[in-house]
């Protein structure tokens, strides 16, 4: 279970205010494979995290997180997508938030549509705007671009960080539903007022950070955001979004990279629950 999380892999309970779910998919990594453990990870290494925050004055305990346990993945990205759409609409319609643990980026399409909002943050990066990789639509390098292009709600798509895509990705970024904010911009983000008035999403891809804190993802790329970034747009998009995810943790280092994670995660719930989201 997540730290601070009742168990509920049997249903989730009335009452419930945020759902954690395991989504365990590793198909189409592109370089560095081990996403199917980052759920795993993610929880274990969160175990050390106190239960109260003190800047919002909150137990994690208090505030209705449960844990769902993991959606078995298999190698057919477009079915079990299908499937966890179905899993955390379930979350949705009794009215709690859910969090999502990747698992390559390809799940966030999944809680999207389970969500329906009206914009999607992607904190990334890359752009993941790609028609196809590898011939494959459902690659994780295609996510966003199938979020525009699958989920009718979606209006606009914010990406936080961005600094690698190839040339059609950049292109395709300059639609005008496609905001990218590098690196150096996201001081002057105010994400808080871009979403006021606006169901969001919010998606964290690990490897948004600089591979120096978070080197334990599949596609590492320099000049990343600092963590201490990454918390305050978490913080700051929390009051907003209606769903989250951080995603794209594997293996591949001590732990760096789930324990930013975790933390990632708790800020979005705490920031979330200050806002008096919770019922008891």
């Amino acid at each position: 279970m997540f730290p601070g999380a009742a168990d509920g892999r049997e249903r989730v309970p009335d009452g419930a205010n945020f759902v954690v779910v395991g989504a365990p998919l590793d198909v189409s990594t592109t370089f560095q494979p081990g996403t199917r453990f980052g759920p795993r990870r993610i929880r274990t290494f969160s175990e050390p995290f106190d239960d109260y925050d003190q800047r919002t004055g909150q137990h994690c305990t208090d505030l209705g997180v449960i844990d769902r346990g993991d959606v078995r993945a298999w190698d057919d990205a477009r079915e079990y997508l299908e499937w966890l759409s179905g899993e955390l609409r379930e979350v949705v319609y009794k009215d709690a938030v859910p969090l999502v643990l990747g698992g390559e980026h390809t799940v966030s399409l999944a809680a999207v549509q389970a969500v329906s909002p009206e914009v999607v943050v992607s904190l990334d990066a890359h752009l993941d705007l790609r028609d196809e990789y590898d011939g494959n639509p459902y690659s994780h390098a295609c996510v966003m671009r199938r979020v525009l292009e699958d989920v009718d709600s979606v209006e606009e798509l914010i990406v936080v960080g961005a600094r690698a895509g190839s040339e059609a990705e950049w292109a395709r970024s300059d639609a005008e539903d496609v905001t990218v904010v590098a690196p150096e911009d996201v001081g002057d983000l105010s994400l808080g007022k871009r979403l006021e008035g606006r169901d969001s999403y919010l998606s964290v891809d690990i490897d948004a950070a600089d591979p120096a804190y978070a080197p334990g993802t599949g596609t590492t790329e320099p000049f990343g955001l600092e963590p201490r970034e990454l918390r305050d747009i978490v913080r700051e998009g929390a009051p907003h979004a209606s769903g989250f995810d951080v995603v794209e943790v594997n293996d591949r280092d001590d732990g760096q990279a789930a324990s930013l994670a975790g933390k990632l995660l708790r800020e979005f719930v705490y920031s979330k629950a200050a806002t008096g989201f919770v019922t008891e």
